[in-house]
């Protein structure tokens, strides 16, 4: 009978100390609650009417907030995820976002598929209305993995500080109004492997120190309002070694398709429409071996279409109109828009 009383005691004590270093570790640091209700108020009842309670990470009975994923270093759990989804999300880039240190991504949402939101693993800040500028403090977080801010109203230059994010990997500006040049400071994201910067107001050149990403598959800078050549961005060396996807249509890009364009051995799309580009195509275009889309159309282009695109074994799509070709010359394939989906470049 002692024996067993005292083996009850002893499960007790095991019990409540487990427990008590349990509720140590539960415990969210102070600086991401502070954030989070801080990013709670800014955003207002529509985005955040989900979030109850007083840690964002959860607490006794009540679950994470919405959207929110922590995870425990030592006796503290840190906020690494923030995705919020709502109708419409309007006002200013919430700037305590900032003090997120540990976040590794930053995505807000409003679904697109309302009725199946578990059947999404990413979400954006797609189709809500955020303004103002990207903070400059957005430096802070050196963690960063994903930051994907498109559809939304954001405007004014690119903070430099982004090129502080080392561990970047996608990077989404998408569908905004954003100004002034592309920053140089990108080249120094030597994760980065997605970059979109299509449809805002970007001028001057594509910063051809961006060709030193070596990890960079995806560039698209499309429907802006940028200058220069394509020999100036690929220049005579090893420039995007692992480049796949290039658009760089609807610009005002002058020159010629130079025939450093087949030092980009890796390439899979080119989408050079609606440019100012001249000149004849250089038949070393037919040496990049995976080409399979190939957009030429609305620049003034002369001369003959290399034979060899024709009998190239991955081309899909050759698009030409719009240009000065010599009779004879033809497209190939159904011209249509390109657009990867999430599911493939969100990881």
């Amino acid at each position: 009978m002692a024996a067993a009383a005292l083996f009850a005691r002893s499960l007790s004590l095991a019990v409540f100390f487990l427990l008590l270093a349990g509720a140590a570790r539960g415990k969210t640091v102070k600086r991401d609650v502070k954030a989070l209700n801080e990013i709670k108020s800014s955003l207002g009842w529509r985005v955040v009417y989900s979030w109850v309670g007083d840690d964002p990470c959860g607490h006794g009975d009540l679950p994470p907030w919405s959207g929110v994923t922590c995870s425990q270093q030592g006796d503290y759990r840190v906020v690494t995820e923030l995705e919020v989804y709502a109708v419409s999300i309007v006002g200013p880039f919430p700037t305590a976002v900032t003090n997120l240190l540990d976040l590794r991504r930053l995505i807000f949402d409003m679904p697109s598929d309302h009725e199946n939101i578990e059947l999404f693993n990413c979400r954006d800040l797609h189709n809500n209305k955020l303004t103002g500028p990207i903070p400059p403090q957005i430096g802070r977080l050196k963690h960063l993995r994903i930051l994907n801010l498109r559809w939304n109203k954001l405007q004014d230059v690119l903070p430099p500080e982004i090129g502080e994010l080392k561990k970047l990997t996608h990077l989404y500006l998408s569908f905004n109004s954003f100004k002034g040049e592309i920053p140089v400071e990108l080249a120094n994201l030597p994760e980065l492997r997605y970059l979109y910067l299509h449809e805002n107001r970007f001028t001057g050149r594509i910063p051809p120190e961006l060709g030193t990403l070596k990890n960079l598959r995806h560039l698209d800078v499309g429907n802006n309002h940028l200058t220069g050549t394509l020999r100036d961005l690929i220049g005579n060396g090893n420039a995007f070694p692992s480049l796949r996807n290039l658009y760089v249509n609807n610009n005002e890009l002058t020159g010629v398709l130079p025939d450093q364009i087949a030092n980009l051995t890796n390439l899979e799309i080119l989408h050079l429409s609606h440019n100012k580009l001249i000149g004849s195509i250089s038949p070393k275009i037919v040496h990049i071996p995976r080409l399979t889309y190939l957009y030429l159309d609305n620049n003034n282009f002369i001369g003959r279409i290399p034979e060899g695109l024709y009998k190239h074994p991955f081309l899909k799509e050759l698009y030409i109109e719009g240009n000065h070709f010599r009779p004879g010359a033809k497209s190939k394939g159904t011209h249509k828009v390109l657009e990867l989906p999430d599911a493939d470049i969100l990881v």
